[in-house]
C-alpha cells in the first residue's frame, strides 16, 4: 500500500492512500486514536487561531479529538455537529452535505441546546482536512442559521484544490487509484 508521509511539530506519520471514489484516492488522516499526533496539531493549531474566536464547532467523528485539544489548549467552549439526530436533542438544526470520505449525503445536526453557545458569537469552524468544501459549507450555513459569524475554518490539511479561505496545516494531493 502506498502512503504519503507528514510532520507536524516533530510527529512524523505514513499516511495509507486509499480510494474513495471512482477516480480518486487520498492520503487518510485519522486523528482518532493517535493521541500524540492530534496533541501536536492541537499545539499548531492554537498558535494560528484568530484572537476573536469565542467558540469552536467541529463535525463529528474524527475531528472531535482534535477540538478537544483545541479547547483544551485555549479555554474555548467546543461543539460538535452530529451525523444523525439523537432522542436526546431539543429542536436540532439540520444540513445536509455530500462528503467526499463516503460519497453519499450525510446530514449535519445542531442540538438546539448549543444554539445559545454559538448565537451571537465568533465561530471557528475545527475540522481535519477540507477537501471539496461541502461539509464545510453545510457547517457554515448551520451556524449562520442559529445567529453565529464564521470568524475561521481550520483544518490540519487542505486537499485537492488549494484554498485561501482555511488556515491549514498543510496541503495533500489527491492521487489516481492506481497510485492507492
Amino acid at each position: 500500500m502506498k502512503s504519503y508521509p507528514i510532520e507536524i511539530g516533530g510527529v512524523k506519520r505514513e499516511l495509507p492512500v486509499v480510494q474513495v471514489g471512482d477516480g480518486v484516492a487520498v492520503a487518510l488522516l485519522n486523528l482518532l486514536g493517535d493521541t500524540e499526533l492530534t496533541e501536536a496539531v492541537a499545539e499548531e493549531m492554537a498558535k494560528r487561531l484568530p484572537q476573536q474566536v469565542e467558540v469552536l464547532v467541529t463535525p463529528e467523528v474524527k475531528a472531535v479529538p482534535l477540538a478537544h485539544a483545541l479547547s483544551r489548549r485555549t479555554g474555548l467552549p467546543y461543539i460538535v455537529a452530529r451525523k444523525t439526530a439523537k432522542p436526546y436533542m431539543i429542536h436540532p438544526v439540520t444540513r445536509e452535505v455530500l462528503s467526499i470520505t463516503t460519497g453519499k449525503p450525510q446530514l449535519l445536526v445542531l442540538d438546539g441546546a448549543d444554539i445559545a453557545k454559538i448565537k451571537g458569537k465568533k465561530v471557528a469552524i475545527v475540522d481535519d482536512v477540507v477537501s471539496t468544501g461541502s461539509t464545510l459549507k453545510g457547517l457554515r450555513e448551520l451556524i449562520e442559521s442559529v445567529g453565529g459569524e464564521v470568524a475561521a475554518v481550520m483544518a490540519v490539511f487542505t486537499e485537492g484544490t488549494p484554498r485561501d479561505d482555511v488556515i491549514a496545516l498543510g496541503h495533500l494531493p489527491l492521487f489516481s487509484p492506481e497510485e492507492a
